[in-house]
C-alpha cells in the first residue's frame, strides 16, 4: 500500500504557473505508475497526466499537452506536476493517484488504486 498527499495548489491568475506535489509513503514508490487527474464542482474526475514507474513514459491529455508537465523523483517518493499557461478552465481540485502498471489506455480513476486527499488550484481572469 502506498499513502499520497498533494501540495501545491493554490489561487494564480491566467498565464501563470504552479507546481503540484505528490509526497508518497508506505511502500516504495517507485513500485507504482502515477497518474494526475482533477475535479470542477459538478463534473466527473478527468484524466490529466500518468507517468510509468521509472519515468521513462508519460502521457497527457489532449486539454493539457504542451502546457503540463509530469514528472517523478522516486529518490524522494515524490511526484511532480508542472503547470504552465493556466486557463481558467483548469480550475479544479486535482489528485495524485498510483497504480502498479500504466500506459496510454491508464486514464481512467476506476484504473487507479491508491488517491492522495486532493489540492485546489484556482486560475483567475
Amino acid at each position: 500500500q502506498v499513502q499520497l498527499v498533494e501540495s501545491g495548489g493554490g489561487l494564480v491568475q491566467a498565464g501563470g504557473s504552479l507546481r503540484l506535489s505528490c509526497a508518497a509513503s508506505g511502500r516504495t514508490f517507485s513500485s507504482y505508475g502515477m497518474g494526475w487527474f482533477r475535479q470542477a464542482p459538478g463534473k466527473e474526475r478527468e484524466f490529466v497526466a500518468t507517468i510509468s514507474r521509472g519515468g521513462s513514459a508519460s502521457y497527457y491529455a489532449d486539454s493539457v499537452k504542451g502546457r503540463f508537465t509530469i514528472s517523478r523523483d522516486n529518490a524522494k517518493n515524490t511526484g511532480y506536476l508542472q503547470m504552465n499557461s493556466l486557463k481558467p478552465e483548469d480550475t479544479a481540485v486535482y489528485y495524485c493517484a498510483a497504480r502498479a502498471f500504466i500506459s496510454r489506455t491508464t486514464t481512467t480513476p476506476a484504473q487507479y488504486d491508491y488517491w492522495g486527499q486532493g489540492t485546489q488550484v484556482t486560475v483567475s481572469s
